[in-house]
Formats: structure tokens, C-alpha cells, sequence
């Protein structure tokens, strides 16, 4: 497939934390092709890269990116106003491959929660959502996981809100029941959650979060381990060949 850049009009703006803001973006045709798990690269003013995001949900022809301000690119990008267009080549990627007749356990950690929201709504009352967070401030999208999902659980590394401590602990009360798990988040806890998944015989597919510059597996600065079909280690990129992986793919 060949990808193009195309204007979208930001068309709505919401700061979600103090660092944290939800885009919402008008383009028909780009949110027609968006699968779950997918990301876009924007173009910031007077940067030479794309940034990469996530893409948190389509609704209709709406694309929403909710991402954090990690640098003055991400600052430049969260100051654009409504009714400004904004550059994207999208979609790219390979996503989560979502049944929606299975009982999947969809997780997200921190700012891996908003890939999340379009995967766990192809589930529907099927989705069990657990999302994990540093403190009660940091909690996002909570209530929009609520309109679909089966059920929805978040912990906080501090106690402040929800359950005190990681994901890992609600996913080991209700992952034999599960037919699938999703997860999006730190390395750590996505490699945890894969143990898990193992240990119970349970399919896992991993989003794995790393810095990209190109977005098409041109730059090759993206590399991950991973283990090829004979157990061998070898080399795949995050920006083509994922960011979703099978776990037991990933050398973690």
C-alpha cells in the first residue's frame, strides 16, 4: 500500500491531564481504512521527523489520537487550534487481530491506555478493560471504556484511585476465563503479562512502544528482538512489522 500525507482538520480539542490531550481529527477516508492498534505520524511545524501516535478510536469519520507531551515536538502539537489542519500519513502498521465473539482481556498501562479504547470497543460486552496508572491524576478514558466494555478495572501504582498496584493483580483473578489478551504499555509489564498469559495457556498480542522516525520500516531505527520460527533471535521492526506482536514472539 502506498501512503500519502493528507491534512486533517482538528476538530476537536480536550486536555485530559496536565500533559495529556485528546485530538479529534476529520478525515473520511483514513478513518474508514484505521484498524485497532494501528498509529499515524504527524508532522510537527519546523520538525524534521514525524511523531508517531497512537490512534485511541474512529468514530465515523473521526480519527482521536490522545497522547502526552514527552518533548517540544508533542508541545508544539498540543498547541494547534481548532480549525487548523494537521499532516498525517496514516494508517500504518500492523494491529491487534480482534474476534469479537472471544472473551478478550484488553489492558493498557499508562500511555499505552488510549490504543486501547478502539481495540476493547470491537469487543464490546466482551471486553474486560484493565488500565494501570502512576496516580489518581494520571487516570484517563475511564468513562469511555464504560460505555461499551463488559467490565472495567484500574489500578494505581500508589493506591490513590482504584485497586493499589499493578495490572497483573486483577488479570491473574479473571484471566482463565479469558480467550484472549491485548496489552499496550511499559516493557516490563507487558512482559509480565505475557508470562501470565503463558502460564494459562492463553494467547497474548503485545503493543510494543518505541521511537520511530520514519513510521514505514525505512530507517530501521525502530528494531526489536524477537525469536523467528526455529527459536532463533533475530530482528523485526516495530513500525512495520508491528507494534502488535505475538508475546511469545517478543524477547523481552
Amino acid at each position: 500500500m502506498k501512503f500519502d500525507a493528507q491534512d486533517c482538520e482538528l476538530v476537536l480539542k480536550n486536555q485530559l491531564t496536565d500533559t495529556i490531550f485528546d485530538f479529534r481529527l476529520k478525515n473520511k477516508f483514513l478513518a474508514e481504512m484505521t484498524k485497532a492498534g494501528q498509529f499515524v505520524q504527524v508532522l510537527v511545524p519546523s520538525k524534521t521527523l514525524r511523531r508517531p501516535i497512537s490512534v485511541c478510536d474512529v468514530d465515523g469519520d473521526m480519527i482521536r489520537l490522545v497522547f502526552e507531551i514527552r518533548g517540544e515536538g508533542t508541545e508544539i502539537l498540543a498547541n494547534t487550534k481548532v480549525g487548523e489542519k494537521i499532516n498525517i500519513i496514516a494508517p500504518l502498521g500492523k494491529g491487534f487481530d480482534i474476534d469479537e465473539n472471544k472473551k478478550t482481556i484488553f489492558i493498557g498501562g499508562g500511555i499505552g491506555v488510549p490504543p486501547m479504547l478502539y481495540s476493547a470497543k470491537k469487543c464490546g460486552k466482551n471486553a474486560v478493560v484493565i488500565n494501570g496508572f502512576r496516580n489518581k491524576g494520571a487516570v484517563i478514558l475511564e468513562e469511555d471504556f464504560k460505555k461499551f466494555a463488559g467490565s472495567v478495572t484500574v489500578t494505581t501504582d500508589d493506591g490513590s484511585y482504584g485497586i493499589h498496584g499493578f495490572v497483573t493483580e486483577p488479570l491473574k483473578e479473571c484471566v482463565k476465563d479469558a480467550e484472549m489478551i491485548c496489552a499496550c504499555g511499559p516493557m516490563p509489564m507487558l512482559k509480565n503479562i505475557a508470562k501470565i498469559a503463558k502460564e494459562n495457556h492463553i494467547p497474548c498480542q503485545v503493543s510494543l512502544e518505541q521511537r520511530m522516525a520514519c513510521g514505514v520500516g525505512a530507517c530501521l531505527g525502530c528494531a526489536v528482538a524477537v525469536f523467528d520460527g526455529n527459536g532463533q533471535q533475530t530482528f523485526k521492526h516495530v513500525c512495520k512489522d508491528g507494534p502488535v506482536f505475538n508475546a511469545e514472539e517478543v524477547v523481552f
